[in-house]
Formats: structure tokens, sequence, C-alpha cells
């Protein structure tokens, strides 16, 4: 099941602390003018007394009060820190325009807080998910006092965020409501059930995408200008880094992101844009990968979804902050898990291992290609297989993608929310898919980094969506989702250009958007693919007629025959980075 992403950020995993407070100060209702002359509205905390210290902010719009239990703990650790509304939201002045004011606001904000006495002229940030995407807004400014970054669960806009491959995500509006007004919304927010209703109504009712504002009763959002841009084109540029953004770059930095953070393409995506630029900066950037999902990257925790690691993911992400602050910006000792620039925890075998690089962690690849008996392979038990060998001859394999069917529904409430599952996902495809198994592993077997699924589809439609999820399927017959991906027919070839499909026309799909993984795969464990069109009331429906998809409905439907080659001149594959001990 694909997840939604979430830009949300609340603090109501952290522990209060149980200290007295009697070692800080507290300002309420701190006034921070911007250069237009709208005033942000900022709540500070710092050591009491004592001489000038840097300074950690947040920009947040999920209002200060939400990140109080972070700014305590900094404030009792040698830091001042400021909770900032962002434009238009808690108390700050002007109007809030999600994304498009941040950089330039933190920029004024970091210069605001360095020429304030109790500043020593260092200022730096602290904030997860969109606080993790304001810190390289803001770092786009380069304004002269910021010193570092750590942005955690980093979403990018026109990235992974409202969309993810050019299809927009039901909770889009979940979050616009959330930060709609001036007001948190957080109870609203999180009413969940209210949500998943609203989902199924549009789902159920076939009703167009673009409705869905009406729906759920709140028209005052972006929604609808976010609609009119469902690439990354110029509008989404406009607040993301370009090349030669990456190139200036001359500060540390600390990524942090998760196996399951909805939010990891963005988080990864500023580092390898980063990786491959000419910064002077690279080598001082640092990347921790846990096995996470969103809320992890800043409050691990061992259980989730159904999923269980060990103790040894429950880092202390609070203290690995300060000291990172303490050494680049009071020169203290280097952070002591930050042992190579990489950090990578390796499911499985409940462990991190490290690395100077991303590229230098995987040091072969394996290619397990698609392949079937009698073109069937539509479900566990008379699955295709993924072999060693590339096949010479083979049937195509089939299935067919019904937009108006709606039994997929019922599934999701059993399933939602679940990394872990038994036999019952894939064997209920309703006939929407096609199921890949490979042998069992005969060793334990270290896959960690980027998968790549290439396969050869035709089509009799000119458009329609595919989701490929990849499992480790254990010997007892547990499912554990490892990564997952989208892809858009008509952007099979460019994200920026779409393409309809020649209707009967064999075309190469290549899926390289999955997640980064790292998993110790069980001697005695097989992996299972599982390829089919999404059908789901947490995706946006494609209805397969090949108009604009924010404005079909069930009378466009039109049902996709897929057929999936994998012969000898179709190599259909699934790439694995392994790791082989030395």
């Amino acid at each position: 099941m694909w997840r939604t992403r979430s830009l949300a950020g609340s603090d109501e995993a952290v522990t209060k602390s149980s200290e007295t407070g009697k070692n800080i100060d507290f300002t309420w209702g701190v006034r921070i003018p911007m250069r237009d002359g709208v005033q942000l509205n900022a709540t500070v905390y710092k050591p009491k007394g004592g001489a000038p210290t840097p300074v950690i902010f947040t920009l947040t719009p999920y209002i200060a009060d939400s990140y109080h239990p972070r700014a305590y703990y900094f404030a009792q650790h040698g830091y001042a820190f400021a909770l900032v509304d962002c434009r238009g939201r808690g108390n700050s002045q002007g109007e809030f325009e999600s994304g498009v004011n941040e950089g330039r606001d933190g920029s004024d904000v970091v210069e605001w807080l360095a020429a304030q006495p109790w500043c020593d002229g260092s200022v730096t940030m602290w904030g997860g998910s969109y606080g993790g995407c304001d810190q390289w807004l803001t770092l786009k400014e380069f304004p002269p006092h910021l010193k570092t970054i750590v942005p955690a669960a980093a979403a990018h806009w026109g990235l992974d965020f409202p969309f993810f491959k050019n299809i927009f995500y039901p909770y889009n509006m979940q979050w616009l409501t959330f930060t709609s007004g001036r007001t948190p919304n957080a109870n609203l927010f999180q009413e969940s059930g209210f949500w998943i209703e609203k989902f199924r109504e549009l789902y159920l009712n076939h009703r167009p995408f673009k409705e869905l504002d009406q729906l759920v009763g709140n028209t005052t959002t972006s929604f609808h200008t976010w609609l009119q841009h469902p690439t990354p084109d110029a509008y989404w540029d406009q607040i993301a880094l370009s090349p030669k953004d990456y190139d200036r770059i001359d500060i540390p930095i600390l990524t942090i992101t998760g196996h399951y953070d909805g939010d990891q393409p963005g988080a990864m995506h500023y580092y390898r844009q980063h990786m491959r630029s000419a910064s002077p900066a690279r080598d001082r950037h640092y990347l921790i990968i846990g096995p996470w999902d969103h809320a992890g990257t800043r409050t691990p925790n061992k259980e989730f979804g159904g999923l269980e690691f060990g103790e040894a993911c429950m880092l202390d992400l609070n203290k690995l902050h300060q000291e990172w602050y303490d050494w680049t910006l009071k020169d203290g000792p280097k952070p002591e898990f930050l042992k190579q620039r990489v950090a990578y925890y390796l499911a499985g075998a409940e462990e991190w291992k490290y690395a100077d690089s991303l590229d230098a962690i995987s040091n072969m690849t394996r290619r397990l290609y698609l392949n079937s008996t009698n073109g069937f392979a539509n479900d566990v038990f008379h699955s295709g297989a993924l072999e060693e060998t590339p096949p010479a001859e083979a049937q195509p394999d089939s299935y067919i993608y019904d937009p108006l069917d709606v039994r997929p529904a019922e599934l999701e409430r059993e399933e939602a929310k679940n990394y872990i599952t038994d036999q019952r996902y894939a064997l209920n495809l309703f006939g929407n898919g096609l199921v890949y198994q490979s042998a069992p592993f005969d060793a334990n077997t270290e896959i960690t980094g980027y998968l790549k699924l290439v396969v050869w589809i035709m089509l009799d439609v000119p458009d329609t969506d595919f989701q490929a999820t990849i499992c480790e399927i254990l010997p007892d017959g547990t499912s554990i989702e490892l990564t997952a991906d989208l892809l858009r027919a008509r952007y099979r070839d460019s994200l920026r250009v779409e393409k309809l499909v020649t209707p009967g026309e064999i075309s190469c799909y290549e899926f390289s958007g999955f997640r980064f993984f790292s998993r110790r795969i069980a001697k005695g464990s097989r992996l299972r693919l599982l390829i089919s069109s999404p059908n789901s009331i947490y995706l946006q429906k494609n209805y397969n007629s090949g108009g604009v998809v924010a404005d079909e409905s069930g009378k466009d439907a039109r049902t996709a025959h897929v057929t999936l080659y994998h012969d000898g001149d179709h190599l259909s594959y699934l790439e694995l980075p392994l790791v082989k001990a030395a």
C-alpha cells in the first residue's frame, strides 16, 4: 500500500522535561521585522544570564507552541531558541502561502537574530518536514550569519509534495485545512475518521479530484493553484534550489531521513544534488538514514506500522543535534556517532553501518529477471518468478485495471498504515496486478541503496498509473514492505513533459523513484515484486482517458488492459544494490 506524504511536524512524542526551568529566560510575543514591513511573531527561550550564545530557530506553520519541548531542551543546554510562526500563521502578520515566502523570511530572521545582544553572531536552525524544507529555502538566500543547518525529513516542493511522480494525494486537503487561517486546527487535522470518510466519498462516488475541497468544505486554500501545476514546472522551480545555489553552499550540513520517511525523496534529493555540485562544503555534509517513518526522524520509535527494530535505532536526536551544534558553532568535539559521512541502519542485522558516500555502500549489483509460466503471474500461488537468468522466450503476463472497481477500499480499511502483512494483501489484487517472487535466498544478504525496475508494457488506453512494491517474504509467509515507487504512464520519459501512450505500442518503463532502504534479507526469505495500477482512497485516481487527471470522473473511465513482456527482446528486470562483505 502506498503511504501518503506528510508535512506535519508536531512534537507530541517528545517527553516533557522534568527539570524546573529555573535556568531559562522566556520572552513571548517578540516581533521580527521582514524586509517588506511584515512582522513575524517569535517565542524566545534563552539560558538564564551569562554570555551571548548561538541562536537556533524554527520557522513553522504549525504554531510556535508545538515545539515548546525542543526549545526548552536546547535552552537548558546552552542555546537560545526562537520559535517563529510563519507569515500568516499564529501571531505573525501577513498571509500564509505555503512554501512561497519561507526563504526570504527565514533569511531576514537569521540576520535579525544575529544582531540581538543575546546572540553571539552565529545562527542555525532546527526542524523536520516543512521545517526541514524551510532550512534549505533559508540557505538558498545565503544569509551571512547562518552557520549550519540540520534538515530532517525535508520535504521538497514539486518533488514529494504536493505530489510524487506527478500523482497528487487527497492528504493535501487534510494538510491545507490544518494550515488554514491562523489557528492550529490540530484537532481537525488529527480526526482521521473524518478524513478517511471524505477520501472514501470522493473515491466511491467517482468524483473528480478537483472537487475534493468542496467535498471537505474548505475552498479557501491553494489547492486549485497546485492542480494547475501538475508537473515540476517553473512554479515549483522558483521554490527550489538551483544548481548554482548548490555550488555556493559553504556551511556544514547534517541531513536526517528514514527508510519509511514519506519525505525521504525530498531529503535525499537535496543531499544528492549537493553531492553532485561544485560546493566546497560537500565533505562537510553528513547523512543519517535510520529505520524510521516520518515522525521517527525527530523522535525515533522501535515500533511502527507493525514493524519492530532493535534498540540501536533509538538515537537521542536532541542530544545528537546538540553535539552537532557544539561542534560546528562552539568548536566542540565531533559527535561520536558520526564515524563517517554516511550513517545508515541495516535492518535485520539491527546495527548501524558507515560509508564515506552513498556510492561507496553497494559494491555489486544483481539482476533478477521477470519470468512466468504460460503467461500467468496474477497471485502468490501462481506467481511469476524473479530469476538470475534472462528468459529467451516467454509469454507476456497481463492484468486488467478497472477504475470503477471500488473493492480495494475495504481492503485498505484493514491494512491502513501497516508495513507488515501476511499473504492476504497479495491475494487481494482483484485481478489488478502481477506478482513475481524470487527463490529463497541461500544466505543472509545485505541490500542497501536504490532499486531499479525496468519493464516493457503495452496498454490499450492512452494513460494509466503504475505502482511497484518490493517486499521481503519471510519463511512463515509474513510480508515486510521494503520500498515502493509510482509511475504515471504519460510521464514515462520525463516528469516535465507528458507523452500519452499509443495504444498497442510496447514501451519501456523505468521505475527509479524507490525509497532508499537497507535490510539484511534473511536466509530462506524471498523477494516479492507487486506491479499494479493503484486504486486507492489515498491517491489521486487516474481514469485512463488521457485527459487532465484532476478533471476526470467516473464518466471518463476506461478499463486498462495491461500486458507486461519479459522475453529475449524485452528483458524486464529488478536490479538490486548488494553489499558483499570483504
